[in-house]
């Protein structure tokens, strides 16, 4: 287990990366957070299955990932996390869902209130995907126990979508804090954990741990990828000398030859389960 302990606040600059919406990063990255989105919603729309079926987001209601998937014809479960206080941790309310199973109209998701670190109110192998999107396994530290939770309610042959920080933005992050002893120590650590300078800590991937991580839970490894290639700077500058040419980046991004797993802030992965 690697852990940084928090220190003084870091420069928006990697700071800023946390935040997919681009709500914090500010002017500076508005258009590379367009893009982004942009991709993130391309790549899902190639990922899903083609059949309609029954898929899990437990993405956190944050981003559109399960609205995505509902107007692509499926039937959706999103699970977000309980926000009212004293509500008995453990149990799941489904808001216009049978309680059997049944699945509903692909009109668009239906809510479930857990925990989407553990998702013990669903039944082995009920679901044929699942999408974690927005970096919700970095941010369950416990990542273990969240991707054998996906593995057993997936049904066999059924696949995951995943995202998560990637160990070049932690590595970035403390470098920007000054944290040079601890650099020192990641490229031997199993675990690297990272404080944001809001108070809250996530986990960071190297394309080898996130492999390992997958094939532990009994997951077939299909393919990772950084979720973009193409950097923020050279976006940002694209963009800027012709807004129109968003269309043209993301088709750049989705064909362009991966020989570099651990590049990018984050990586994405899909793997299936065996049978």
């Amino acid at each position: 287990m690697h852990s940084v302990p928090s220190a003084r606040p870091s420069e928006p600059s990697i700071a800023s990366l946390r935040d997919t919406s681009g709500a914090a990063a500010g002017d500076s990255l508005a258009s590379y957070w367009r893009f982004y989105r942009a991709v993130a919603d391309a790549q899902l729309a190639r990922w899903l299955p083609r059949r309609p079926s029954r898929v899990l987001d437990i993405s956190g209601g944050q981003g559109h990932s399960a609205r995505r998937a509902a107007d692509a014809g499926h039937a959706v479960l999103e699970v977000r996390d309980p926000d009212r206080p004293g509500r008995p941790p453990g149990r799941a309310r489904q808001d216009g869902a049978h309680r059997d199973g049944a699945e509903r109209p692909p009109q668009g998701p239906v809510p479930v209130v857990g925990d989407s670190g553990t998702l013990p109110y669903l039944a082995d192998a009920s679901v044929d995907a699942v999408v974690a999107e927005n970096r919700v396994l970095s941010r369950h530290l416990a990542t273990e126990a969240t991707v054998a939770e996906i593995a057993r309610v997936l049904r066999p042959g059924g696949r995951v979508l995943l995202c998560v920080d990637s160990l070049t933005l932690g590595m970035a992050l403390l470098a920007e804090r000054n944290y040079w002893a601890h650099l020192s120590d990641v490229p031997s650590a199993e675990v690297v954990l990272v404080p944001w300078p809001d108070g809250t800590i996530t986990r960071s991937f190297s394309s080898h741990q996130l492999r390992e991580l997958l094939a532990d839970a009994g997951l077939d490894v299909e393919w990772i990828r950084p979720r973009t290639v193409l950097s923020p700077s050279t976006v940002e500058h694209v963009l800027g000398e012709s807004p129109r040419a968003l269309a043209r980046l993301v088709r750049t991004e989705l064909n362009a030859r991966q020989t570099d797993e651990s590049l990018g802030i984050h990586l994405l992965a899909s793997a299936r389960r065996a049978g």
